[in-house]
């Protein structure tokens, strides 16, 4: 299994960026995936997820602001953010049961 996740970067306050995660090595359709982030010195905290018929779920401290969603036919899942804040400076990974892709650092700072 192979967790490709790209899309992180430098993005003032109030801005958006959007995180891909292809995958591969996986029936992609009939698995939930998600999204973690890891705050230096932190353990990772589940950010969202989306199971494998759509439905997902967020953490309190994005819900409204991030949007997790998945293409089925790319085999990618999606974690559009908006409206972000320096509290959301960390290091993003995508998740499929047992595997991790590599982070991406998504950095929110003026």
């Amino acid at each position: 299994v192979q967790l490709q996740a790209s899309g992180g970067g430098l993005v003032q306050p109030g801005g958006s960026l959007r995180l891909s995660c292809a995958a591969s090595g996986i029936i992609f359709s009939s698995n939930a995936m998600g999204w973690y982030r890891q705050f230096p010195g932190k353990q990772r905290e589940l950010v969202a997820s989306i199971s494998s018929g759509g439905s997902a779920r967020y953490s309190e401290s994005v819900k409204g602001r991030f949007t997790i969603s998945r293409d089925n036919a790319k085999n990618t899942v999606y974690l559009q953010m908006n409206s972000l804040e320096p509290e959301d400076t960390a290091v993003y990974y995508c998740n499929v049961l047992l595997w991790w892709g590599r982070g991406t650092l998504v950095t929110v700072s003026s």
